[in-house]
Parts: structure tokens; C-alpha cells; sequence
């Protein structure tokens, strides 16, 4: 299934972007985010994400994202969102010159956390695989849209029935970049039960 076939919409559309057939592009506002208290104190909740709504219990849906991000905590990836304070996004964030995080950030009630790794700066295209079963989900990615390998399984607590999942990107600094996202699709979940 494709994604960008399916009834989409914004959660705070951004000034910038297109919308093709096989293709979406966001050009990210400076001051933009998504995170809450953790660690830093602040609440942001301003980043446009395009979504799609879905009962679906159990999927997987993958995208590939392209990036130029340059200044510190540029990022773009995908999301589950169903409020301010209830969501996971999964991203590559630019540090430096030398290093990005790849990472993910769940927030639950209010409060994220964020996983990290630490890749190349150079590295300018991700895949990333959102799989769902219930209330629990798993956040994969890869260096080749082929061979995908596990950053995260969480559960966010608010998110049994009915969801929103689709793309994002912002910039929290005082920075602008151009994401694209290409290879946007929904199917069977891929994240197969776990056998004892």
C-alpha cells in the first residue's frame, strides 16, 4: 500500500514542503521540535508531521528519507503522534561535522526519553521501518532500504486503538533544511510475534 495514497493530513503544516505521487518534501522552520520536560525542562510541540490515521492492529510501514541537515538537532523521520504528550519519533540528528544520532525518542504522559547511537555525519539517506502489534512497536532502520536492524521496541501507553504514523522533520536550532521522503509504504506487519 502506499502511503502517500492514503487519506493524509498535517499536524501543523509547514510553510514549505510538496506533496507528489511518489514523493513528499518538508523545508523545516527554524524553532521547531518535538519533545517534553525530560532532562532539558522545556515542552516543544510545534513540528509539522503528515499523517495518516489507522485502526490497523497490527503493520509495518517504511519510508526513506533523504536530508541536508546541517546545524545542531536537524532531523527527519517518522512518527506516531497522538498528542502533545503521547508520541515516538524516530530520526537521524545532525550533532556535527563528525557525528549524527540516530535515535528514537518515546514520550509517555508528558515525558520523552531518547536513545541514541552515534553515525557518520556523512550519512545523508535512512530507511526506516515503524512496525506495529497493539500498543507496542518497533522502530528499525537501514543503510539500504534491504537488511534492517532493530533501534527500538517500546510501548506508548496511549496508543491501543486508533493512531496517527507518517513522516516528520524540524529544526530546533535556528536552522532550515529540506527533507524528502521517498518509498513510503504500509503492509503486513514484518515484526513477527515473539516465539518462547
Amino acid at each position: 500500500m502506499d502511503f502517500l495514497r492514503e487519506e493524509l493530513f498535517w499536524v501543523r503544516q509547514p510553510k514549505e514542503f510538496s506533496i507528489g505521487k511518489d514523493c513528499a518534501e518538508i523545508v523545516t522552520a527554524p524553532g521547531t521540535d518535538l519533545w517534553q520536560r525530560t532532562y532539558y525542562g522545556f515542552c516543544n510541540d510545534n513540528a509539522p508531521l503528515h499523517l495518516t490515521k489507522t485502526s490497523r492492529q497490527y503493520f509495518s510501514f517504511t519510508a526513506k528519507t533523504s536530508f541536508d541537515g546541517k546545524h545542531r538537532f536537524d532531523q527527519c523521520g517518522v512518527a506516531v503522534y497522538r498528542d502533545g504528550e503521547n508520541w515516538l519519533k524516530a530520526s537521524a540528528e545532525y550533532e556535527n561535522e563528525r557525528f549524527q544520532r540516530l535515535g528514537s525518542v518515546v514520550t509517555n504522559g508528558g515525558y520523552s526519553d531518547w536513545a541514541t547511537t552515534d553515525i557518520p555525519a556523512s550519512v545523508r539517506e535512512i530507511w526506516y521501518r515503524l512496525s506495529r502489534r497493539g500498543a507496542d512497536f518497533c522502530v528499525e532502520y537501514s543503510e539500504d532500504g534491504k537488511t534492517f536492524r532493530q533501534m527500538r521496541i517500546c510501548r506508548l501507553h496511549a496508543c491501543g486503538g486508533e493512531i496517527a504514523f507518517g513522516i516528520y522533520a524540524c529544526s530546533p536550532g535556528q536552522s532550515s533544511f529540506r527533507a524528502v521522503f521517498t518509498e513510503l509504504t504500509v503492509g503486513e506487519c514484518l515484526w513477527k510475534a515473539h516465539e518462547s
